[in-house]
């Protein structure tokens, strides 16, 4: 039976020096230690703290380099490579890459982590015993979080996202606090892992937040005007909404609230671009 754990930190005994390394071993189980995993000269004999692992071949294999990311111990890992349909490996600061699989990745590809992005992940074994990095769950981060304080509703806030739907975002700021951005606070769902900019609108009586990514009114009407003019001249100067459409129609077409588009209406009709006949919006 196999006593080493991989995926966690153990003290083992230097037994001998071969050519690629060092053989440890514990309790009669062994690993290999590559020169290159270390920055120090051994002595057989000599106890050393490893991070265990599995190598390409499947054998378990050793490091000095203690990463953050650890069976059970979470942290922040940058994604290095995205796969479809298998996943996104991250790098947890050792030389294998870990894979995040395509399970615990959001249904749609288009919200998947890009290169850079950052997760918040432990690791976990498949059912072949490999290592897995398995993103925090809801409760993870739970445990994770401070509580915000009143003082930044509407100041301007950081953070990442750790999971993503339609009903809104979900992310963990700088400060550890949680954030969440309802859809209506969005105008793209942001990816699993990106980093967001965005502004406190409500501290909430349990200490997290909700966030929005869209500007302020007075400088959104400009911004959603421009969506409009846009979409006008794509379309032979006429659209089929007016400020008496449907809220739903709006949102699916442009991606704002009817206010929103009320308010750009109006502009665009005080500037004279634009008219509405029977339930249509024309370009002048």
């Amino acid at each position: 039976m196999n006593t080493l754990r991989i995926g966690t930190v153990q003290t083992m005994n230097v037994l001998r020096k071969i050519e690629t390394g060092y053989v440890l071993t514990k309790e009669g189980e062994e690993a290999l230690l590559h020169h290159n995993e270390t920055d120090h000269e051994l002595e057989e004999n000599q106890e050393v703290d490893v991070f265990l692992y599995n190598d390409k071949k499947g054998n378990i294999a050793a490091t000095t380099t203690i990463p953050a990311v650890q069976m059970d111990a979470y942290d922040w890992a940058e994604v290095v490579e995205v796969i479809p349909k298998l996943g996104a490996f991250v790098n947890i600061g050792i030389a294998k890459e870990m894979l995040v699989s395509v399970d615990d990745l959001p249904l749609f590809e288009d919200v998947w982590p890009n290169i850079g992005d950052k997760l918040f992940v432990t690791l976990g074994k498949d059912q072949k015993g490999r290592l897995l990095a398995l993103p925090a769950t809801e409760g993870v981060i739970a445990r994770e979080v401070e509580l915000a304080p009143d003082e930044l509703l509407n100041q301007q806030i950081s953070g990442t996202v750790y999971h993503t739907s339609r009903e809104g975002s979900a992310i963990l700021t700088e400060e550890n606090y949680r954030g969440f951005i309802h859809h209506s606070e969005r105008k793209i769902e942001p990816r699993l892992g990106e980093l967001v900019h965005g502004r406190v609108i409500e501290v909430k009586v349990d200490g997290t937040l909700n966030i929005s990514l869209r500007p302020l009114k007075q400088d959104s009407m400009g911004e959603d005007a421009d969506a409009i003019l846009a979409h006008l001249e794509a379309h032979d100067g006429i659209i089929p909404f007016s400020d008496k459409s449907d809220p739903d129609d709006i949102r699916g077409t442009f991606n704002i609230s009817k206010a929103a588009f009320k308010r750009a209406l109006g502009k665009l009709m005080k500037e004279g671009k634009i008219e509405q006949r029977d339930g249509n919006t024309y370009l002048k």
